[in-house]
């Protein structure tokens, strides 16, 4: 991965699939379209979360979600979870107070060099070991 990667939560790729998000949607989808033309990637973490998300909550076809998740992986690399981010994120929740998912989604997003995370759930703005998070709901980021 580059050494000024982005990545995102969970959260971003539901806001971008869902019509009904208004101004979340909005943003979201000129997000991504943005991280067409900067290093980016995904987590495996966040589309299994996308995927659990689009069809038990969204109600979305269970083809049509992995039909998104498949154009994903095509358009950004996916990397994974290593034992190092197991203990890194443990080590987050014990001495940053993150939540163990969250924390899980920082460790991955930092072993492969992302200096920005884009989720609404982190407190934005904070930077916890060069990954700097970043709720884009909030200020213009694009």
């Amino acid at each position: 991965m580059s050494d000024s990667a982005i990545t995102f939560d969970t959260n971003i790729l539901i806001y971008s699939i869902d019509i009904d998000a208004g101004e979340k949607h909005q943003i979201a989808v000129a997000l991504l379209e943005s991280a067409f033309s900067q290093p980016c990637f995904l987590t495996v973490q966040v589309l299994s979360e996308f995927f659990s998300v689009a069809i038990r909550k969204k109600g979305i076809a269970l083809d049509d979600a992995m039909a998104q998740i498949e154009d994903w992986q095509k358009l950004f690399p996916v990397v994974s979870a290593t034992k190092y981010s197991l203990t890194k994120a443990i080590y987050a929740v014990k001495n940053h107070h993150l939540a163990f998912w969250d924390a899980m989604l920082w460790a991955v997003a930092a072993e492969h060099h992302a200096s920005i995370l884009f989720s609404e759930d982190f407190q934005t703005g904070r930077e916890l070991e060069g990954v700097r998070f970043t709720n884009p709901f909030l200020q213009e980021v694009l």
